[in-house]
C-alpha cells in the first residue's frame, strides 16, 4: 500500500512546483542536542535544508511539524516525494 500525502481542502497537498536551489547552504555551527519543534516551525511551506546525524543532507519542503517529528516534501534529485523525520535525528537545518 503506498502513503498517500495528508489532504488538504483542495486533495492531496502537492510539493513545490519547481526544483530548490542547486547549491546546499554551508553547513552551521552544530551546537543542539535534538531540534526544537519550535524553531524548524518557521520553516513550514519553505524550502529547507536538512542535515540529519547520519548521511548526506537533503532539501525538504516542510508542510508539517509535530511535537517529535517534521513531514513534507523531500527532493530526491528529479521530483518531491513525501516523507516524515525523527526531529532527534536531524543535526541541524537551515530555510529560504
Amino acid at each position: 500500500m503506498a502513503f498517500m500525502p495528508p489532504q488538504g481542502p483542495q486533495g492531496p497537498q502537492q510539493g513545490p512546483s519547481s526544483p530548490p536551489p542547486q547549491i546546499p547552504p554551508q553547513h552551521p555551527p552544530v551546537s543542539a542536542f535534538a531540534v526544537d519543534p519550535g524553531a524548524i516551525k518557521g520553516c513550514l511551506y519553505r524550502n529547507t535544508y536538512i542535515w540529519p546525524r547520519n548521511g548526506s543532507g537533503f532539501w525538504l519542503y516542510p508542510t508539517f511539524v509535530g511535537r517529535t517529528s517534521v513531514s513534507g516534501f523531500r527532493w530526491n534529485g528529479r521530483s518531491w516525494v513525501y516523507s516524515g523525520y525523527d526531529l532527534q535525528r536531524i543535526e541541524s537545518f537551515t530555510c529560504f
